[in-house]
């Protein structure tokens, strides 16, 4: 199986860069694991909320395959620790999916498009976190979930 995860608009803080960057490496060790920023779209300022989101949302589908199992992060999906995470990530790797997508909207969330799409929506937390957080803790849930699996000692019980 292989993951990806999309995510809106580049990130202009360079630590953040730097650490999300570390656990992308790390993740190389368990799967076949990809980053994917889609740029920001041009003009928004200028879009309503909607427009935004109908625009984001097509260029969030054409980077997702029709195989593909798609999970957006959304504030009201639902939450794992992370032991249960790392059980949802077996489970899908023993379902025999090619490729398991990830993906963060932008600022006003998702179109209704992507989440007709989508195959399920994960929350990491109930408090907001900025766009660019959001990649570094979700790339380094995805890293521990990975080493809980294996029984390494990252994690501790």
């Amino acid at each position: 199986m292989n993951i990806k995860l999309l995510a809106i608009g580049k990130t202009d803080n360079k630590q953040l860069e730097e650490l999300t960057n570390n656990y992308i490496k790390r993740l190389g060790f368990y799967i076949k694991f990809t980053f994917e920023v889609i740029p920001d779209i041009k003009n928004a300022k200028n879009l309503s909320e909607s427009q935004q989101k109908e625009k984001e949302g097509k260029l969030i589908l054409s980077k997702v395959e029709n195989p593909d199992t798609l999970i957006v992060l959304d504030e009201n999906g639902k939450q794992y620790d992370s032991v249960a995470f790392s059980e949802v990530l077996q489970k899908h790797m023993n379902s025999g999916i090619k490729q398991l997508t990830f993906v963060i909207g932008g600022p006003y969330g998702f179109s209704s498009e992507v989440y007709n799409r989508a195959n399920g929506k994960l929350s990491l937390s109930k408090m907001t976190f900025s766009h660019q957080m959001i990649r570094l803790f979700f790339i380094e849930q995805l890293y521990r979930g990975f080493t809980i699996l294996k029984n390494e000692p990252y994690h501790h019980r």
